[in-house]
């Protein structure tokens, strides 16, 4: 096996193409990741974990959308004012919160997102609040650079000052991560937030965060199934996980 550092721009084709290797296993990238056209053309299978789909590549990871609209459905208390904690949804990992109005129409266009995963989280996010009654276009939503606990922490401290009065919030982060960071900033209100993370981490659940759990060792798995048969691959299964001590 041979890790091949990518940037995710021309610069990686050479690198990536002059591996001698059989097959490729990519993380997910951007939908206009110059690598994608060119492990398509080499004629050597590929598959990649999470997106963006591309001919010529089996694509494995579970359905972020339902699995996201899942967790914030399973989680969002009546009455609750909703937030979200966002990987980035620009090349440039632009920082900062935003209003669901300030994002784009459509979350799983890869001109408008080119992060797959997080337009797709977006999107099954929306659907569930505007399910509940919830106005999407008011709904805060901080995007962070990076997926690290400090960014969530930070990012919580920011939504929680967009919020008035005195209600429950339920703030609903990409990843464990970031939710764990976030549950700092709560410690250190008395407001009443319930948070929801991503990955299914023992860690959380003891933390009393919500989580979406599909297995990275399944997914790893059938995507190097799919690199060395050739053969698609699909979705994998997932599973929306309470904290301890709920029924």
């Amino acid at each position: 096996m041979v890790l091949i550092p990518t940037r995710g721009d021309a610069r990686d084709v050479d690198r990536v193409l002059s591996a001698a290797v059989d097959g490729y296993v990519l993380w997910t990238t951007v939908a206009d990741d110059p690598v994608l056209d060119a492990i398509a053309s080499s004629g050597r299978p590929a598959a990649i974990q999470g997106g963006p789909g591309h001919p010529g590549l089996a694509v494995v990871g579970p359905d972020d959308r339902e699995a996201a609209a899942a967790v914030a459905t399973a989680a969002v208390p009546a009455g609750a004012t909703p937030v979200v904690i966002s990987f980035p949804v620009d090349r440039r990992r632009t920082s900062g919160v935003l209003r669901g109005r300030d994002l784009p129409p459509d979350l799983l266009d890869p001109r408008a997102v080119p992060f797959p995963v997080t337009g797709a989280r977006l999107a099954g996010y929306r659907d569930a609040l505007t399910a509940a009654g919830h106005d999407w276009d008011d709904v805060p939503v901080a995007v962070v650079e990076r997926n690290q606990r400090d960014r969530g922490e930070s990012a919580a401290t920011e939504l929680l000052e967009t919020v008035t009065g005195s209600g429950p919030v339920v703030a609903l982060a990409m990843s464990d991560e970031l939710a764990l960071g976030a549950r700092r900033a709560v410690t250190r209100t008395r407001r009443a937030v319930t948070l929801t993370g991503w990955d299914g981490s023992r860690e959380a659940a003891t933390a009393g965060v919500w989580s979406v759990a599909a297995s990275l060792r399944e997914q790893g798995g059938a995507c190097a199934r799919a690199a060395l048969s050739g053969e698609p691959a699909g979705q994998v299964p997932w599973s929306v996980v309470a904290p301890e001590g709920l029924p």
